[in-house]
């Protein structure tokens, strides 16, 4: 296990808005591979899994919501952190936080795409003697750096463990400063007037509990959830439960009046379900504008989705930077790209046999 030195690693407010800006591409960083998996389900089929993939793409845009909001109680600047060049990764990559046994993907639903997600949303119960809160990773230059640790090489092991960090140093940089901490402007908190329905609450963030409430939900709606249960605080199913039905093909069953009597880990008891793996578009695997020929139809529309993205991008960075009454319609545009990305996914790649053209989140 590493030392308790290398535990403490956010010590200044310059670092805690730092880990925050990374948590902001950590949680931005899952939404093009579940929403490229969720548009490769062929209209019609595997409903079930449609559902999950799509709740669960719904839930990051709340935690990426809240940790908007936590930054900018810290007096964090957000401008020019949804749009900057390196916001959006190269797929496939490691996740921000460093998890380097595992890289995430655009791939096509399918197991291959389950077991990823299930790594991602895996939890803080998976922590053990052999797996510690930081590990060894591959110097990459996508992977945030651990500040303050003994060992410069070391990374999170989940998500869980990265947000107990910034738990950790609100807690202990709350103690020095008092509520000075909190310094932001109000204003620009994005409250229940300027959310979507859908995914939980939204926490408007001005001190310490409410700061700790937000980051909460975040880990415990699947990044870290509570240990030897599925379900988080508002009872519902866990990010790492939901996809462990899709691999299982069973739904869970949490009982709301009493969850303590509610299914247990790895073991569901609700309805079985199918799930028909050939149902899905053949999409090419992190496709990029470069697969397609130029001037060719698939690379048109590669050009409008990746521009379309990017504006979706723009306009929640403004929303979360002091105009909060732009958040829903901007949200609304995630969903919207679907009709673009149409244009690509049902499109045979030019000279590719049987794959099919995919959406292209980044210009190369």
């Amino acid at each position: 296990m590493t030392t308790e030195n290398s535990l403490k690693v956010i010590t200044t407010v310059e670092e805690l808005r730092y880990y925050l800006g990374e948590a902001m591409k950590l949680e931005h960083a899952t939404i093009p591979p579940y929403i490229t998996a969720l548009y490769s389900i062929k209209p019609g089929t595997n409903l079930e899994a449609f559902h999950i993939i799509r709740a669960v793409a719904v839930e990051e845009m709340l935690h990426l919501t809240l940790v908007a909001n936590v930054l900018n109680a810290v007096g964090g600047n957000i401008k020019s952190t949804l749009t900057a060049s390196d916001f959006v990764p190269h797929y496939p990559t490691p996740l921000p936080t460093g998890e380097t046994d595992f890289e995430v993907g655009l791939i096509k639903f399918s197991p291959e795409a389950v077991g990823t997600f299930l790594n991602i949303e895996r939890g803080e119960e998976d922590v053990s003697e052999d797996k510690p809160l930081l590990v060894s990773k591959d110097q990459q230059e996508n992977i945030l750096r651990v500040l303050n640790a003994d060992d410069p090489n070391l990374t999170f092991y989940s998500i869980g463990a990265f947000y107990g960090e910034i738990v950790r140093g609100l807690f202990a940089l709350h103690k020095q400063m008092g509520d000075a901490l909190f310094c932001g402007d109000p204003q620009r908190q994005i409250t229940p007037a300027y959310y979507y329905n859908g995914g939980g609450d939204i926490i408007p963030v001005t001190n310490l509990d409410s700061a700790i409430r937000a980051l909460t939900v975040i880990q415990e709606q699947g990044e870290g959830s509570r240990v030897g249960a599925i379900y988080d605080a508002e009872r519902e199913l866990g990010h790492y439960y939901r996809f462990q039905q899709l691999q299982k093909k069973q739904h869970y069953v949490i009982n709301k009046d009493d969850p303590e009597q509610s299914d247990r880990p790895n073991d569901p008891t609700g309805a079985s379900f199918e799930i028909d793996w050939d149902a899905v578009y053949p999409l090419k695997p992190n496709a990029t504008l470069s697969d397609y020929p130029e001037g060719s139809e698939v690379y048109e529309a590669g050009k409008e989705f990746q521009k379309g993205y990017s504006k979706f991008l723009a306009d929640i960075e403004d929303a979360f930077d002091g105009n909060p009454e732009k958040l829903i319609p901007a949200v609304g545009g995630m969903f919207r790209l679907k009709e673009q990305a149409s244009h690509l996914i049902r499109n045979p790649m030019p000279g590719m046999n049987g794959v099919n053209a995919a959406p292209i989140f980044r210009l190369d």
